[in-house]
């Protein structure tokens, strides 16, 4: 369910801390944390707010995209898997979207197809579905991206969710056009 201020204060309480506040505290939590386990819960939790549009705001201000982002240059599968995952949850907005392009998110987004963790593959899946347009189509729709979404369009003994994102991402940017394009 989408969260709306009046229903943020509602749920906050009187003596709950407020949203950003939260936010903040689990960034710095982040930054400051030793432990493997503690890091990953941190970012799964950040990638559980990446949903709803009423944390969008404070994900720009505290820069938790690019948190997200650097995750995913980490050797730590589950920390790659949670930070793809909150990306693909906020990447059809397009203040964040630009900031994924702007950070150069795109090659590491697209490095994330060839994980083995399914659930990594289907949120570059979505998250490419989501920010490819026409300033990012010569980033993102190069030979080996298109191939490797065709191959998992075609795939037969995969998750059917896996398999219609991208059929998705072919039917929305390469069905219809010319191969020189």
């Amino acid at each position: 369910m989408f969260t709306d201020a009046q229903r943020q204060k509602q749920r906050q309480g009187r003596y709950g801390t407020p949203r950003r506040q939260y936010l903040q505290d689990l960034v710095t939590r982040f930054q400051g944390g030793k432990g493997k386990s503690s890091k990953e819960q941190i970012v799964a939790h950040l990638a559980n707010f990446a949903y709803d549009p009423f944390n969008y705001d404070y994900f720009r201000e505290l820069n938790i995209v690019e948190l997200f982002l650097d995750c995913l240059t980490e050797p730590n599968e589950r920390l790659v898997e949670f930070a793809i995952g909150g990306i693909c949850n906020c990447s059809p907005d397009s203040q964040i979207a630009s900031m994924i392009i702007s950070c150069e998110g795109i090659p590491l987004i697209v490095a994330c197809l060839s994980s083995h963790v399914e659930n990594t593959v289907l949120s570059a899946i979505v998250s490419l579905y989501y920010l490819c347009t026409p300033s990012t189509e010569k980033e993102i729709l190069t030979p080996p991206v298109i191939e490797t979404m065709k191959a998992y369009a075609a795939l037969e003994c995969v998750n059917v969710r896996f398999r219609n994102a991208a059929q998705a991402f072919l039917d929305r940017h390469i069905q219809g056009k010319s191969p020189e394009q």
